[in-house]
């Protein structure tokens, strides 16, 4: 295959888009996340357990399933830029909503409410990566979108509970602020990325003409090799034996990533650290797993190997979760947890280029969505799961250990469904078996 897209070009397209959707994915993560460490506070306050907080922080994925596909297909019909703007600004309006909840029943209603405005933003931009980004290309620049999610995290700790010490300003709790100044600045931002984000290559008023026919007819050749080889049918992709396990292998590694991200402020709080101290020693985790995804990105390009990496990535975070099992109750668990983050995350680049391997234009649309949607079901017994756990038991040890082994049978089902091949007879890329 004839390619006329240098690095260049690429890397000219990287710096005018991925900023803008690195900030936009740091803010939805902090807007997803901020309950875990509200939940020092708005517990107590507002009187909810454990349980109905683990209820809560995860019925956001519920609403988030049922809307993700519609949503992507909504994406496709009316451009990423007018969508993908819709989604943030009445995600942040909701978000700031937090504020005002007064117990079980209407935390729990806004939490749903939440995940129905957020619902495909993430498969959105996804998709909208592959508008641009010829399959070569596509591990590293998912990684450096992806890599705002251990970063907010990272920032997300010591931010929220800084929020926290506001207490008493215009008569209003601290954990109550931390909403309102977390949701304001996606509202805000969602018109910032109406305004400058086009829809596709050709658009892009910032590219010469020669460079716009170049990349967009990269990405249309990328795009008609996988309909030849593999159809673009739409319910096809949907039942795809490969995309329902991709599906389960996301929703193994969305289960890990949220059970802890909801759960490790208040499993360190336990230790006798003070908030500001959670906070801080809460980021340690995300900044490794920030090195996972860099790490992990780049050697999948490099090789253009999707199978070990995900895999490596997978099992990672087994030994991780494992281990934070062992050591519940111990600082030391910092340092385990910070091993599973980078599997955690890590497995995020490799994984992700591998839908549009065998689907194109609105079948990736619904394939990519379901895949998400399904996986974010983890989101919902993540944390349900531990909430559970810990009220049952007065550990999060058990918790941990399923955690655990959720990945494993992830990692394992990576390795004998996933196999590198060639989608053609030209240009190397990754694909799965056929179950």
């Amino acid at each position: 295959m004839s390619r006329t897209v240098s690095d260049a070009l690429i890397k000219k397209v990287s710096v005018r888009l991925i900023p803008v959707l690195f900030v936009s994915y740091v803010l939805a993560y902090l807007d997803r996340i901020n309950v875990g460490f509200a939940a020092l506070k708005m517990n107590a306050d507002i009187g909810i357990s454990p349980y109905i907080f683990g209820l809560g922080a995860g019925v956001f994925f519920l609403s988030y399933f049922v809307f993700e596909v519609p949503s992507n297909l909504a994406l496709a019909k009316f451009g990423a830029r007018k969508w993908i703007s819709r989604i943030m600004i009445s995600w942040g309006i909701i978000s700031a909503c937090m504020a005002f909840v007064q117990g079980p029943t209407s935390f729990i209603i806004v939490r749903f409410l939440l995940g129905v405005a957020e619902a495909g933003f993430f498969p959105g931009v996804i998709l909208y990566l592959t508008f641009w980004f010829p399959q070569e290309y596509r591990a590293r620049i998912v990684a450096a979108f992806i890599v705002a999610v251990p970063v907010s995290l990272a920032l997300g700790g010591p931010l929220s509970t800084g929020l926290l010490s506001m207490d008493g300003v215009l008569g209003l709790r601290g954990w109550q602020w931390l909403f309102i100044l977390q949701g304001v600045p996606t509202f805000l931002f969602g018109f910032v990325f109406l305004a400058i984000m086009p829809d596709r290559p050709r658009d892009a008023t910032w590219l010469t003409g020669e460079e716009r026919s170049a990349l967009q007819g990269a990405v249309d050749e990328d795009d008609g090799a996988v309909a030849a080889n593999h159809g673009s049918d739409t319910l096809q992709a949907m039942t795809d034996p490969r995309t329902l396990a991709l599906a389960f292998i996301w929703f193994a590694n969305t289960t890990a990533n949220l059970g802890l991200a909801f759960f490790l402020p208040q499993m360190l709080k336990g230790l006798g650290l003070t908030d500001m101290q959670t906070g801080i020693v809460t980021s340690v985790p995300y900044i490794f797993g920030t090195l996972g995804i860099l790490g992990f990105g780049y050697i999948s390009d490099k090789y253009n190997e999707r199978r070990w990496t995900l895999f490596v990535a997978l099992a990672l975070t087994a030994v991780g979760l494992f281990g934070a099992g062992l050591l519940t109750g111990s600082l030391l668990t910092v340092g385990v947890v910070a091993v599973a983050a980078i599997g955690i995350y890590g497995a995020k680049p490799p994984f992700w280029p591998l839908p549009s391997t065998f689907m194109t234009g609105n079948a990736a649309a619904a394939g990519i969505a379901l895949i998400n949607s399904i996986g974010n079901l983890g989101g919902f017994v993540g944390p349900y799961a531990l909430g559970w756990i810990k009220d049952s038991t007065q550990s999060y040890q058990a918790g941990l250990y399923f955690l655990a082994v959720l990945t494993l049978i992830a990692a394992a089902l990576t390795r004998f469904v996933v196999n590198a091949r060639f989608t053609n007879g030209q240009k190397p890329s990754t694909g799965l078996k056929r179950a």
